[in-house]
């Protein structure tokens, strides 16, 4: 028996006792990290925002098997947050989908979760009404014509069935249910929210395809709702590819036992803490170049000297000398090595061992 068979279905319930020390290490840390970033100029936000989406969409379709092109899905993010950056490539219409659908989720965070908002974001997935070769119901609700929903692995004819969805005659009750509960304000803590919301909307699977990323959009929309903040700096779906095998056997012994979810709210609230550590190691570049810019905020700089200076912390490839700084900034070979003597004396640039025709320089990113 499955949990939505359950007679009490959907009346969830857990141990508080038992999460409410790691959903308040999970909040500590959320506070942090929002604050962090608020500390930040609007520009260096923007781009950890960029870098955090573009690995949660990525990561997102990844857990279904999906490969998409990162530069693709990099430049979609940027054309529609409307920033200007180098290096953007033209996306396909099936990556502007995914990437439509978490940009409303969590950009549009407060507006109301609807039967028409969720089709819309079905029918961004899958723009060509396929899924793969397979056509399939788009903007719909899931019909079971080819037989009930089921979850299923292994090789044809050994199939081994993890879990069967609700029958799709039931599915339009269930999805009111869903969605009145989602918006209305109900003093569960909003971190736990999204953990529910997430295991409520998978478990109904209410879609022919694509149930998986439309649930961790769900649960990005009420985090955002959480941190009252449309900007993402984690990624959930990043660390929850990271533990897939772990995600699938969680949720298919929840989908399989009663309705007592502490477990799943435990994996929930623990991938989550993990996320953070993530966004850590993600967003190193963007702290550093906080830092160093706090660092020299009151040294007077050319534009050269600061794009430059930029190009450096982003990741420069090769090597910097006198020459390339003259050939990036179009300027003399003699202003190129006055630009860069006058960074050394700020601290700002070292030369690097070795000299001669090959002198090259590196940047001092880090506190002495």
């Amino acid at each position: 028996m499955y949990i939505h068979e359950l007679d009490a279905w959907p009346n969830f319930h857990w141990d508080r006792s038992a999460v409410a020390t790691p959903l308040a290490a999970v909040s500590r840390r959320q506070g942090r990290l929002i604050g962090r970033m608020e500390g930040l100029g609007f520009h260096l936000r923007s781009e950890a925002a960029l870098q955090t989406l573009t690995e949660d969409v990525i990561k997102s379709s990844d857990i279904e098997g999906e490969v998409l092109d990162r530069d693709q899905v990099r430049s979609s993010i940027a054309r529609r947050l409307g920033m200007d950056i180098a290096g953007l490539v033209p996306s396909d219409r099936h990556v502007d989908g995914v990437v439509e659908m978490l940009l409303d989720a969590t950009g549009q965070y407060n507006e109301p979760l609807t039967e028409a908002r969720l089709f819309g974001w079905h029918a961004a997935l899958f723009p060509t009404g396929y899924s793969g070769m397979r056509k399939i119901r788009v903007g719909a609700w899931r019909d079971d014509a080819e037989g009930a929903m089921q979850v299923v692995s292994g090789p044809i004819g050994r199939e081994q069935i993890h879990y069967e969805a609700p029958a799709a005659a039931k599915l339009a009750g269930e999805m009111k249910t869903f969605l009145g509960w989602f918006d209305q304000k109900d003093g569960i803590d909003p971190v736990i929210k999204a953990g529910m919301a997430h295991l409520w909307f998978v478990t109904l699977h209410p879609f022919e395809d694509g149930n998986g990323r439309m649930a961790r959009a769900i649960a990005d929309m009420q985090l955002a709702r959480a941190e009252n903040s449309p900007q993402r700096f984690y990624s959930m779906s990043a660390q929850i590819r990271a533990q897939r095998n772990a995600y699938y056997e969680i949720l298919e012994s929840t989908q399989k036992g009663d309705l007592d979810i502490t477990a799943w709210l435990l994996w929930f609230l623990a991938c989550l803490n993990e996320a953070f550590d993530h966004a850590e190691t993600l967003l190193a570049g963007v702290l550093a170049k906080a830092d160093f810019w706090e660092r020299h905020r009151d040294k007077p700089l050319n534009d050269r000297q600061t794009d430059v200076l930029n190009r450096l912390i982003d990741g420069f490839e090769g090597k910097l000398t006198s020459s390339k700084w003259a050939k990036l900034t179009k300027v003399s070979q003699d202003t190129a090595s006055r630009d860069i003597k006058d960074l050394i004396e700020k601290g700002m640039l070292q030369q690097d061992e070795g000299g001669g025709r090959s002198t090259s320089y590196s940047i001092v990113l880090h506190r002495p």
